[in-house]
């Protein structure tokens, strides 16, 4: 979850697309250079130990777009493949809800 926090920061699409599970992973993905990612907040983490082959992290990313505060919450599943973990979709009440910071 860090590693692609990190390269959403940079803007490091082939690394996103890396470590994307195949099944749901876009052909292109064209990062917004506009969107200012200042801070990776880990909510909670459910399995994705070293013997599952799934977890969920929820997280809350906070940037700044625009000169505009916003905050992204998802609760993120991914798989492990071939030993690697692979973010596979956002799930649950949190998937993917953009807000504003007040």
């Amino acid at each position: 979850m860090r590693s692609r926090y990190s390269a959403f920061v940079v803007l490091d699409a082939p690394y996103l697309l890396q470590t994307w599970h195949p099944s749901t992973r876009p052909e292109v993905l064209e990062l917004d250079p506009e969107v200012q990612w200042r801070r990776l907040d880990i909510v909670k983490v459910s399995a994705g130990g070293p013997f599952d082959e799934e977890g969920t992290v929820v997280f809350r990313a906070y940037s700044r777009v625009a000169g505009s505060p916003e905050v992204l919450a998802e609760a993120s599943r991914f798989l492990r493949v071939d030993g690697r973990w692979h973010y596979l979709d956002a799930a649950g009440a949190e998937a993917g809800s953009f807000r504003r910071r007040r």
